[in-house]
């Protein structure tokens, strides 16, 4: 089955955030559309059967509707990542200059995980936990 909810998020440099979600978290590039000066106007990234889409922060009829968390002064939305090993995730984004918020734990509920803000100050909750799977 494929993801039937997929976020969107807008960063300030879309090409090197591409590059950092690949490299921390384990997405693959579905469809980059560069915006012809430099910036993405849309990207697909892959997660297993997930996507996130993102592009450039903008000001035209829709890119005003979304901002970045620097220009709103803080985050309305928190993507969650599974994982199958949330320790070497959590290592890759303290290497790649992530702020931890929350840092590694074993959930109450089940998995492994922590809570991060990627270079761009979009909040990220990582973990092992599969609200899919059976955690028996």
């Amino acid at each position: 089955m494929n993801s039937t909810l997929i976020p969107c998020l807008r960063y300030r440099d879309a090409p090197g955030m591409i590059d950092w979600l690949c490299g921390v978290f384990g997405f693959e590039v579905h469809m980059v559309v560069p915006d012809g000066v430099g910036g993405i106007a849309h990207a697909q990234l892959t997660l297993g059967s997930g996507m996130l889409m993102l592009g450039s922060a903008r000001d035209d009829d829709f890119g005003a509707l979304q901002s970045t968390p620097e220009a709103l002064g803080g985050t309305t939305q928190s993507p969650y990542v599974i994982v199958a090993d949330a320790d070497a995730v959590h290592g890759r984004a303290q290497t790649a200059g992530a702020i931890i918020v929350r840092g590694i734990t074993d959930e109450s509920y089940g998995g492994r995980g922590f809570s991060c803000r990627d270079p761009e100050g979009h909040l990220w909750s990582v973990g092992s936990y599969d609200p899919w799977q059976d955690q028996a």
